[in-house]
């Protein structure tokens, strides 16, 4: 929840249920923020400021966990090596295979930064999942878009590029005046597409909720039977934290997936 909307609320200390005046439902104000500060021509609000600090956190742990690795490994190491395994066995090398070994780091970054990024939304003072602004989404998916294009033009070269995205194998010739068109826009414009809508989508989402039943918690709030509103909104408001974390980790694991198998179709040979 943004600081604008804790003073709104603190101006509406008095407005409840029984009050008279109506509940302030959230809207796009939660995900709209003022500057924090400006260097040169350049406005850092606070998405963008949580999104430096995921960074920063990302490649600190990851710094300092393998800095200096050992064979019997500290605390700190075998965190950093279980999250690195999980993300090479369970999804790189599921989805591309021992080509995509290289690719490793770039799927540990994406997924690391990502869940913490969507788990920003449920730590107190912060309260803000960045993803929720398209922007970064967007950014998030235009990197893989760039990248598995680049590697099946890389791999194929420009003709047999063009005919890994577009030209499906094993159809008949008469089908393919239908397929070619749908395998061009599906493979090039919708892939980064939905990529990033999907992210921005659940967190958005997810935000808004915790946000309404969380101020829905402090409207119904009353001596009287309102008391009783309050508690089972509060209620839903727990229990939507708690289905949070495990979206935000989804959201995580379903990008990171996405990606590689796209990475994995660069590679191949045309499908």
């Amino acid at each position: 929840m943004s600081a604008d909307r804790l003073t709104q609320l603190a101006s509406e200390a008095n407005c409840h249920l029984f009050s008279g005046c109506g509940f302030p439902a959230p809207g796009l104000n939660e995900f709209q923020f003022k500057p924090i500060f400006t260097i040169g021509s350049v406005e850092f609000n606070k998405p963008m400021l949580l999104s430096m600090i995921v960074a920063l956190l990302v490649i600190g742990f990851f710094w300092v966990a393998f800095a200096r690795p050992k064979l019997v490994p500290g605390k700190l190491q075998l965190v950093a090596e279980i999250g690195y395994e999980f993300v090479k066995r369970s999804i790189v090398l599921e989805s591309i295979g021992k080509r995509g070994q290289k690719y490793v780091p770039m799927m540990v970054s994406l997924f690391f930064f990502i869940w913490l990024l969507n788990v920003m939304s449920i730590v107190p003072f912060v309260q803000y999942p960045a993803a929720a602004n398209i922007a970064f989404p967007a950014a998030l998916a235009l990197i893989v878009w760039v990248t598995y294009m680049g590697l099946t033009f890389k791999t194929h070269g420009f003709v047999g590029g063009l005919k890994n995205l577009c030209w499906p194998s094993g159809v008949p010739g008469w089908v393919m005046f239908i397929l070619v068109p749908i395998e061009f826009v599906s493979n090039i414009f919708l892939r980064p597409f939905t990529l990033a809508v999907r992210l921005f989508a659940n967190m958005f989402a997810g935000h808004l909720l915790i946000v309404m039943f969380s101020l829905a918690s402090w409207y119904l709030l009353s001596p009287s039977i309102g008391a009783l509103y309050a508690g089972a909104s509060f209620a839903v408001t727990i229990a939507l934290t708690a289905f949070e974390l495990l979206i935000q980790f989804l959201q995580a694991y379903i990008f990171v997936l996405l990606a590689s198998t796209y990475i994995g179709g660069a590679l191949e040979e045309a499908h």
